[in-house]
């Protein structure tokens, strides 16, 4: 598995550990089993009473997470030429983030990526800020800059869902869990306010609630709102449920365009727009305390997973490594010839791969909503043509992976909590 890695007594002297998360917020959170194993994993850390201290150094969006993340201790946000920016980082900007990360004297730097990132950009400046020991996923030699490398195979001999990516990187120091829930801690103040805003809204303490988080930061993961709409009508008229539309302050438009059209007695005052209106930890109470979170393929359906509340997830078929980790879910997809595109915006211009009939998205919401387990479709199997030029190569003799079940995957996985 590992073309060269430091002597596991090495990484067993490290305390003080860098753990570097670049993307957005659900990449946080899929990390969070990882950053647990790093916390308290370990022959060392396991028989001590100190724990390993964690920095965890992420965008801006993934740095807002930290503060309810319990095995992260200090958070440094940034915004690296590497990545996608709204602004583009100055040169001045990336010395004076070496310089901080110097300061701190970290033991070991963990980089986190997918498979279709490059970790050596941050390798280098871990390498340049001093930290001795830098472990990564990596597809080409990268010398002196990792002391520990994992040799990337993904995606031409598998595909891991990207939780089970990050632990298994982890666990070629020396890093295990037994816990590998995805972890985020509501805070009490959070739940206290969510329960005043339903109060005012007059949604029933006890009755059924449902989240429907319409947005998503790429055109080619959203749902269609108009449908949506649809669903939230059909689902207060056969449940008789409440439902609350998320979003950020630039999404209130799009919330309200799932409660605008929603009209007549049937549904009158059961469906609420609260876009803009949550921060992350009353974003996160207010699934925690709904039966089930309808949702795109974005952060949210991360945070549900982090907190125990089962997902309808509207899953564009974009990539195939990010349904919800170990709660009961339904993926909703129309399969696609052009899956795994692995593309902002739909190269087609029609999102083909979320055709997904409204009574269907309905009928899925139910039946989490009765109890019953298990995570319905199971994505399609990784084809080779639908790996980039880059990845190209013989078809290996391994059987493909999707989520770390073997091909060819059962149509109904026997434990609820499967990924």
């Amino acid at each position: 598995m590992s073309a060269s890695l430091s002597t596991a007594a090495a990484w067993d002297k490290a305390h003080n550990i860098l753990c570097v998360r670049l993307d957005n917020l659900g990449d946080v959170l899929m990390t969070t089993p990882a950053i647990r194993a790093l916390k308290f994993g370990g022959d060392r850390v396991a028989g001590s009473e100190s724990p390993r201290r964690i920095t965890l150094l992420a965008s801006h969006s993934g740095a807002a997470a930290a503060a309810y993340i319990p095995e992260i201790d200090h958070a440094m946000a940034c915004a690296v030429p590497w990545m996608k920016h709204e602004r583009e980082p100055s040169s001045k900007s990336l010395r004076e983030l070496s310089d901080r990360l110097a300061d701190r004297r970290f033991d070991a730097a963990v980089i986190f990526t997918v498979y279709s990132q490059s970790p050596l950009p941050a390798a280098m400046l871990c390498f340049a800020a001093g930290i001795p020991l830098r472990l990564a996923h990596c597809r080409e030699n990268p010398y002196h800059l990792l002391t520990d490398w994992v040799k990337e195979a993904e995606p031409v001999e598998f595909v891991r869902h990207e939780t089970r990516r990050q632990l298994d990187l982890v666990s070629a120091v020396g890093a295990r869990t037994a816990d590998q829930r995805l972890g985020f801690r509501v805070p009490a103040g959070a739940r206290t306010a969510v329960e005043r805003m339903l109060a005012e809204l007059r949604v029933p303490p006890a009755g059924n609630l449902v989240t429907l988080h319409p947005g998503a930061s790429a055109a080619s993961r959203r749902y269609p709102v108009d449908r949506y709409a649809e669903v939230a009508r059909r689902l207060v008229r056969a449940r008789a449920c409440s439902i609350v539309v998320t979003g950020d302050a630039s999404e209130s438009a799009l919330a309200q365009a799932v409660c605008g059209p929603l009209g007549g007695s049937a549904t009158q005052g059961r469906i609420h727009n609260l876009a803009g209106k949550l921060a992350l930890p009353e974003l996160a109470a207010l699934i925690q305390r709904s039966q089930v979170l309808i949702s795109n393929n974005t952060g949210p359906a991360h945070l549900a997973a982090a907190v125990g509340t089962a997902v309808v997830d509207l899953y564009a078929l974009t990539n195939p490594q990010h349904a919800p980790w170990r709660v009961p879910h339904r993926l909703l997809f129309r399969d696609m010839p052009c899956r795994y595109c692995y593309k902002s915006t739909c190269p087609r211009g029609s999102n083909d791969c979320l055709d997904v009939d409204p009574a269907e998205v309905v009928a899925a919401a139910q039946g989490l909503m009765d109890g019953c387990a298990g995570t319905g479709k199971t994505l399609p199997q990784v084809a080779r043509e639908s790996a980039s030029s880059e990845y190209a190569g013989p078809e290996p003799a391994s059987r493909r992976i999707v989520h770390g079940v073997p091909s060819p995957l059962p149509a109904q996985p026997s434990s609820p909590l499967d990924a």
